[in-house]
């Protein structure tokens, strides 16, 4: 007689059965933010397709035509369906490549501060004693540092070093530096108390009877039961350098005017407000409000799924 054998579930019966997609059905503001999140997302990586002009390219560049309204306010054109800039770039294609660079560093600035600051709070946890002390007393220091200051630090320094073109040419990568060394301790200090709460427990116990190393302990067994604060901080976390970002651009210490992303636009805009061009600020302004709040939502509602004594599935 053969016996019978039950084949494997699909990911679509995975998927019914998991608690967290049970959540997000149920849950039409955290749809509404996923999908506008990936629009977003989507159209600004795909910028060099959709984009009716290339804001690098001075060729595509009317000066002629800068300062046009978007489409739904008298003077427009139907080529800008956005209008255009101070210096005749079309607003639709400098928002997308502004967002796509903002995406770029707040994911980039997000992943260099999990990183440091995952495994900064693992050590910590796990071993205590003056590590932890020393790391902790660490995270301490640079949160008395605001993002601000570390920015004019870092900025001023390589400026006078290796000059503002140089900076210029960097500015991404070092927007990524700045704001994820300037935030590591928040993960660092999550970490290490989820940490402190499972090194004590049975299954680490017997891992160390077992003979494991110490780093197979903390990144094969305690990091995965500690992911859940990770991703809700790591949400947070993306909405924040973003701001960021804007806001040192804004100040003149992020990304350059020729390099739009949307502090810069925001800044390059600002000075035309009060005499009518008011669309060159307030429409990526818009933009950075809308990708910073679909985030934000996304966030708050993994914290409520994901936190045992707030969900209530």
């Amino acid at each position: 007689m053969s016996s019978a054998t039950s084949s494997p579930p699909s990911i679509r019966e995975r998927l019914n059965d998991s608690w967290l997609w049970y959540s997000f059905k149920r849950d039409p503001v955290a749809q509404l933010s996923l999908l506008m999140f990936i629009l977003m997302v989507g159209a600004a990586f795909l910028a060099p397709w959709l984009s009716p002009a290339d804001p690098y390219d001075l060729a595509q560049i009317d000066i002629m035509a800068s300062e046009l309204p978007p489409f739904w306010v008298d003077g427009s054109e139907p080529d800008y369906l956005l209008g255009t800039d101070s210096q005749g770039r079309d607003m639709l294609s400098t928002i997308l490549y502004g967002t796509r660079v903002s995406l770029i560093i707040g994911f980039g600035a997000v992943a260099l501060q999990a990183a440091l600051g995952v495994c900064f709070g693992l050590l910590a946890g796990y071993k205590g004693g003056r590590i932890d002390a020393f790391l902790m007393r660490l995270a301490d220091i640079q949160l008395s540092f605001s993002t601000l200051m570390v920015a004019i630090i870092v900025g001023a320094l390589f400026k006078a070093i290796f000059g503002g073109v140089t900076y210029n040419a960097y500015a991404v990568p070092l927007l990524v530096l700045i704001i994820g060394l300037a935030e590591w301790p928040q993960y660092a200090r999550t970490v290490r108390a989820s940490v402190l709460a499972e090194r004590g427990k049975e299954y680490v116990d017997a891992a160390r009877v077992m003979g494991l190393s110490s780093f197979r302990i903390m990144f094969r067994h305690i990091l995965p039961n500690t992911l859940s604060p990770i991703f809700v901080i790591s949400t947070v976390q993306v909405a924040n350098a973003i701001i960021s970002e804007a806001a040192l651009s804004f100040l003149g210490l992020g990304m350059p005017e020729t390099q739009p992303s949307l502090g810069s636009l925001i800044k390059s805009g600002f000075d035309y407000l009060q005499s009518g061009s008011w669309w060159i600020t307030l429409v990526p302004g818009l933009v950075l409000v809308i990708l910073v709040l679909v985030i934000n939502l996304l966030g708050d509602w993994l914290r409520d799924v994901l936190n045992p004594r707030l969900y209530k599935g």
